[in-house]
């Protein structure tokens, strides 16, 4: 048999991810990892998740669960830290409007 009558096999290759979606998850993933800025690093996360959830609606790109995991750690993140920043001005508040010096 010649292999020469066969026409080119075509390979399948899936759409590409959206980088926007990546971008989304490591920075969700950073916004709960590095403390002081992580509260906008989950904002900016919570940004690209939802501009690349978009764009994967419109396109057809891969990359929906990682937008979507990019989406959940950066609420997570933007939680912790603004828990966080809410206590310290409270307590700040409270030690300066209870100073017996003043």
């Amino acid at each position: 048999m010649d292999s020469t009558n066969f026409p080119p096999q075509q390979r399948f290759q899936p759409p590409p991810a959206n980088s926007k979606s990546i971008a989304a998850m490591v920075l969700g993933i950073l916004s709960i990892v590095i403390p002081y800025i992580g509260l906008i690093i989950g904002i900016v996360a919570i940004i690209f998740s939802a501009i690349s959830l978009k764009e994967i609606k419109r396109t057809g790109e891969q990359g929906r669960g990682m937008a979507i995991a990019g989406l959940v750690c950066g609420i997570i993140g933007t939680l912790i830290y603004g828990i966080i920043l809410l206590i310290v001005i409270i307590a700040l508040a409270l030690s300066y409007s209870s100073d017996p010096f003043y």
